[in-house]
């Protein structure tokens, strides 16, 4: 097929992504709509298919307003008028005895044509007088410098093409510059050998439907399916809904498939579904967004395990910090403090509130005495998260947490008795006579069952295989699917980059988890 498809290309510029979609079309049965100005090499697109087929009979018309049936399908006959009285047509030579169809300027033919035009599509059936004649017709091509108009009726047709392709001139200058340059305008002959036979083709549609589809695959369709919904587009305030009729999502299924097979797998994987973008939009302004989606969704479930394992070193942070200001703290502390210590965090506020406010001890030992010269300390009082029956006293420099109230206060200490809450005395819990300190106490405290842990995950671990899960995933992106252009491969390459710089940051975020953890006694939860 890597053969066939470089065969095609030959004294073509630019237009391996046209060809090998249209060639993917064909097999998976579906058709293909080229949206582009005039002199694009639309029309060379289709006469390059039908040499994809061995014996392959074309048919190519240029349609307008004043086209009829008769051109498309076939004069009416007047043999089988005069001797059998019937109304059929003399269909050899047109569109029913094609295998590969062209036609350019699609939106202008009349209601008559594009009535027999949807069961051609879809069901490649063409009804001809009382009988039905079952359509060769492996592909058909249509070309346009226009989209349909809106209230014209011609959404039923419009939906029938499953690729959408926007065709442009030649971009590269280098490429620009050979096309000037190349006098050959011979039509391109493929060596018999290498193009696809009418039994080949029936096997390989047997063969399609067999492909299995992963459960990941059908994921991942529903995930893009719901983004579609409410789809933000660049010059527009508001998301867009973008509508996908349920047999398009079943047709892009067999199209899936297709590639699936002729890449030589036994089932759908990721690299498929990449050219996905072409099946999906409706207006022009939709094709950049969508294109970003179904790229983006590729490297969901890489970046949603990031954001998880990051949220996680985070939490440990927090509470390695916590364990840090704890260790100062025991470190600290002058054995002639009498204060009480509860939770082995907080001392106990009398007399304020409910009489169950407390205030981390680190942040009470750091406040200065009420003088003129002495600036007080700004902190916030919050319900404690673990037990809402606590209020906590947090010096912070910021704020607090955001899911719980908070109020602002001005704090100063006054020796080590009293607090001055916005300028109010509260008296601190003193120690019972005879009782000892932690720090005297010389042993670990009782670990309480609200008090936070770090957890025992293997981070750096965890971090590697994600890793190695974007390589694969990228390695499988760029060379798994024979359809898919350079340009594409490009874009993967670029947005998995993007991807493993914030891998970076996640693994910064863990070696400051670790050298916490280093300085402050290694990861055993008990120490915490």
């Amino acid at each position: 097929m890597q053969k066939l498809l470089t065969a095609i290309n030959q004294g073509v510029y630019e237009k391996d992504t046209e060809l090998g979609l249209s060639l993917l079309a064909a097999l998976a049965g579906e058709s293909v709509l080229l949206l582009g100005p005039p002199g694009v090499a639309k029309s060379m697109v289709a006469r390059r298919l039908k040499a994809a087929f061995k014996e392959a009979k074309a048919f190519e018309y240029l349609m307008s307003r004043f086209s009829t049936p008769d051109e498309i399908f076939g004069p009416i006959s007047i043999n089988r008028l005069k001797e059998f009285d019937k109304y059929e047509r003399a269909v050899e030579g047109y569109l029913p005895t094609a295998s590969v169809v062209f036609l350019d300027e699609i939106w202008k033919a009349g209601p008559a044509i594009q009535n027999s035009l949807l069961t051609a599509i879809n069901e490649k059936i063409y009804r001809n007088g009382d009988s039905e004649i079952k359509l060769p017709l492996k592909l058909l091509i249509a070309a346009s410098n226009e989209l349909p108009a809106h209230g014209e009726g011609l959404e039923a047709l419009w939906d029938r093409f499953l690729l959408r392709i926007i065709c442009t001139c030649v971009q590269d200058e280098d490429t620009f510059h050979s096309m000037l340059l190349d006098d050959n305008d011979k039509e391109i002959i493929v060596p018999a050998e290498l193009q696809i036979s009418e039994e080949e083709y029936v096997e390989w549609r047997k063969q399609i439907g067999q492909i299995a589809v992963p459960t990941d695959i059908l994921q991942y369709i529903t995930n893009v399916r719901r983004q579609l919904k409410r789809l933000p587009l660049d010059d527009e305030d508001t998301a867009r809904s973008i509508y996908v009729s349920d047999r398009r999502w079943k047709n892009i299924v067999q199209l899936l498939k297709a590639s699936a097979f002729i890449n030589g797998r036994t089932e759908v994987n990721s690299a498929d579904l990449l050219p996905l973008y072409h099946c999906l939009w409706n207006e022009a302004d939709e094709c950049a967004p969508i294109h970003q989606l179904v790229l983006r969704e590729l490297f969901t479930s890489c970046l949603e395990e990031m954001e998880e394992i990051t949220e996680s070193i985070k939490a440990d942070i927090r509470i390695s910090r916590v364990r840090q200001a704890l260790e100062d703290f025991k470190n600290n502390t002058s054995p002639k403090n009498d204060l009480e210590i509860t939770d082995y965090f907080y001392y106990h506020i009398e007399e304020h509130g409910t009489g169950h406010t407390y205030i981390f001890a680190v942040d009470y030992l750091a406040l200065k005495e009420q003088k003129r010269e002495n600036s007080p300390r700004q902190a916030l009082i919050y319900p404690d998260p673990l037990n809402p029956g606590r209020s906590i006293i947090r010096c912070y420099p910021g704020t607090g947490p955001s899911s719980v109230p908070q109020q602002r206060v001005n704090l100063y200490r006054e020796g080590t008795e009293f607090l001055l809450i916005d300028g109010v005395r509260y008296p601190m819990t003193q120690k019972k006579k005879g009782a000892k300190s932690v720090s005297a106490a010389n042993k670990e405290p009782q670990i309480f069952d609200n008090t936070p842990r770090i957890t025992t995950r293997d981070y750096r671990n965890e971090l590697n295989q994600l890793s190695q899960r974007l390589l694969s995933l990228t390695n499988t992106l760029c060379t798994d699917n024979i359809f898919v252009p350079q340009a594409d491969k490009e874009l993967v390459s670029r947005f998995s980059d993007e991807v493993r710089k914030k891998l970076r940051n996640v693994e910064i975020e863990e070696e400051k988890l670790q050298f916490n953890l280093q300085q402050y006694g290694g990861t055993d939860q008990k120490e915490v």
